[in-house]
C-alpha cells in the first residue's frame, strides 16, 4: 500500500489515497503504522476518499486506532495533496469530514500549495453537544480539582471536544501527567483533547496540546481554534490572534459576522513510501 507522510506545524499524519488504495481495517492500520521505531511513526492515519457531498472526503484515525471527527492540520495537508498531485486544479475546495463540510482556500506558489486557509465552522459551546457531563448552556471557567490543583476549564467543540485551561507557563507543565488525567476525566465520557494556554498578549497565544488518542502533539488546528474561542469568551484575547504551538504558528480569526473561525497555516510534504504489512 502506497502512502505519503505530511505534516502541518509538526502534527504529522500518514495519508493514503483511497482513490487508488483500499484500506479494510483503518483502525488497526493506524495503530501499526503510527508506532515510532516499529512503524512509520505519526499522530495517526488519514484516508483521502471520494465524496458525494464535497470535492473530497477525509477520515482520521488517531495513533490508538480511535476515529477522530476533525483535524485542522490534516485538512490543510489533504488540500496540498490533492492539488500537488493533480487531482484538482481548484484553489477553493470543499472537504467532507465527520464534523461536516469544511471550505478550504489554497495558496499555491510555483505550482505547489504552501499554505491553506480553512473555515473551521462555528464553535459549539453546549456541553451536551460537546460531550461534557455538566449542567448549563456553557462550560466557562469551570473549577476542576486535579491532583490537588485547582484548574479552570472552558469546553469548546469544533466537531471534536476540547478542554481549554489557561496556565502561567505551558513549557514547564508536566503534560505527561496532567494531559491524560484531563483527557480521561469523568466529566468527559468520550474523552477530550486538552489545551494548556498562556495569553502572551491579546493577539498572541502560546499553547501545548494533549490530543485525545495520540498524546502530546506538536500542533492541533481544532485545539488552536478552541483556545482562541475560550480566550475571547474569558475576556483575555481579541478575535484575531496568532497561536504559537511547539511545531509552529497558526493565524486564527473568529469572525463576528458569521460566527465562524478561520485558520490559516502551512502544509508540508515529508516523504512517499510503501507499506508492506506487519
Amino acid at each position: 500500500m502506497r502512502f505519503t507522510k505530511m505534516h502541518g506545524i509538526g502534527n504529522d499524519y500518514i495519508y493514503v489515497n483511497c482513490f487508488e488504495e483500499i484500506v479494510t481495517d483503518p483502525a488497526r492500520m493506524a495503530q501499526a503504522m503510527s508506532k515510532p521505531h516499529f512503524g512509520v511513526g505519526s499522530d495517526g492515519l488519514v484516508l483521502i476518499e471520494p465524496s458525494d457531498r464535497a470535492d473530497f472526503g477525509m477520515r482520521i484515525f488517531n495513533a490508538d486506532g480511535s476515529e477522530a471527527e476533525m483535524c485542522g492540520n490534516a485538512t490543510r495537508c489533504v488540500a496540498k495533496y490533492v492539488f500537488d498531485r493533480g487531482m484538482t486544479d481548484k484553489t477553493e475546495l470543499t472537504l467532507s469530514t465527520k464534523a461536516g463540510i469544511r471550505r478550504l482556500w489554497l495558496m499555491p506558489e510555483n505550482g505547489r500549495v504552501q499554505r491553506v486557509k480553512v473555515d473551521m465552522g462555528t464553535p459549539e459551546l453546549n456541553p451536551r453537544r460537546i460531550g461534557v457531563d455538566l449542567p448549563g448552556d456553557m462550560v466557562l471557567r469551570h473549577r476542576l480539582q486535579v491532583l490537588g490543583q485547582t484548574m479552570f476549564i472552558t469546553a469548546v467543540s469544533f466537531g471534536n471536544p476540547h478542554c481549554v485551561t489557561f496556565v502561567r507557563d505551558p513549557e514547564i507543565l508536566d503534560i505527561e501527567t496532567m494531559g491524560p488525567l484531563l483527557e480521561n476525566h469523568a466529566i468527559f465520557p468520550n474523552r477530550t483533547n486538552v489545551e494548556f494556554v498562556r495569553v502572551a498578549r491579546r493577539d498572541l497565544l502560546q499553547m501545548r496540546v494533549w490530543e485525545r488518542g495520540s498524546g502530546e502533539t506538536l500542533g492541533c488546528g481544532t485545539g488552536a481554534s478552541a483556545a482562541l474561542v475560550a480566550a475571547v469568551l474569558c475576556g483575555l484575547a481579541d478575535r484575531t490572534a496568532l497561536v504559537k504551538l511547539p511545531g509552529g504558528s497558526l493565524e486564527l480569526m473568529w469572525n463576528p459576522e458569521d460566527n465562524h473561525v478561520y485558520m490559516t497555516g502551512p502544509a508540508a510534504f515529508v516523504f512517499d513510501g510503501e507499506w508492506l504489512g506487519e
